[in-house]
């Protein structure tokens, strides 16, 4: 009896899945690590102190802070007095207001030349604070302080120290453990983004796939009408 010796070749169309399989893992490795650098980026971000910037009187300017849903954000801004030594004039003072994503309001100040505030989000998104300078003639440009942190950074880790004489070793290990749990509900948040995206794009499909066997539906209706027409025409003029 013979036998064949020779090894069996290998199957083209698996190799190319286990190809197509691995490229598709190592991706999906990269997106989720760019994700994690991305949330660290930003947590970072925002341990920065206060930054100054510049508001010409009769104008407004706004900034965004993306909170997260039940996470504590405080802020505090302030008019930089252009001489020191002497108080600030009656027209160096702006207006203040924060809303949420839906438009609601958590601080609102007018004519003021400081102010602070302090809330715990009940909506995740972009939380807006907006500066109005008042209107003067000739116009003035305003240096304004101003300081917004959230989350982890909202704590006054330095505050909680100087009350309770705590080691500063723990200290450390708390604030460690903060931005660890932080950046653990943001990779939960990341997931349930996704999911939404994901459904969002199911329903798309679907909405597509339904739309295009409509639309098929119709042509060959069209179509169908347009043969029974043209054999109703050539019937009535005898043609066949």
């Amino acid at each position: 009896m013979l036998t064949n010796l020779h090894p069996t070749k290998p199957n083209l169309i698996s190799i190319l899945s286990l190809s197509v399989f691995s490229i598709c893992y190592t991706m999906w490795r990269l997106i989720k690590i760019l994700y994690l650098l991305i949330w660290v980026i930003i947590l970072l971000s925002s341990l920065v102190d206060a930054i100054r910037f510049d508001l010409i009187s009769g104008t407004s300017k706004c900034m965004t802070e993306d909170v997260m849903h039940d996470a504590m954000t405080v802020g505090k801004y302030s008019v930089v007095n252009p001489n020191e030594g002497y108080p600030l004039p009656d027209n160096y003072r702006i207006t203040v207001r924060v809303t949420s994503p839906y438009g609601s309001n958590y601080h609102y100040m007018d004519h003021v030349d400081s102010g602070n505030f302090a809330f715990t989000a009940s909506e995740g998104g972009d939380y807006m604070t907006c500066f109005w300078a008042v209107y003067h003639r000739p116009q003035l440009n305003l240096s304004i302080d101003f300081e917004w942190k959230s989350g982890v950074a909202a704590k006054g880790w330095s505050k909680i120290a100087k009350r309770g004489q705590i080691h500063v070793m723990e200290i450390e290990l708390q604030k460690l453990f903060d931005i660890i749990t932080s950046i653990h509900d943001d990779l939960f948040y990341l997931r349930e983004r996704e999911e939404e995206m994901q459904e969002l794009n199911r329903a798309t499909n679907s909405k597509m796939a339904t739309f295009t066997a409509l639309s098929l539906l119709i042509c060959l209706s069209v179509a169908g009408l347009q043969v029974w027409h043209l054999k109703s025409f050539f019937e009535k003029k005898k043609l066949i």
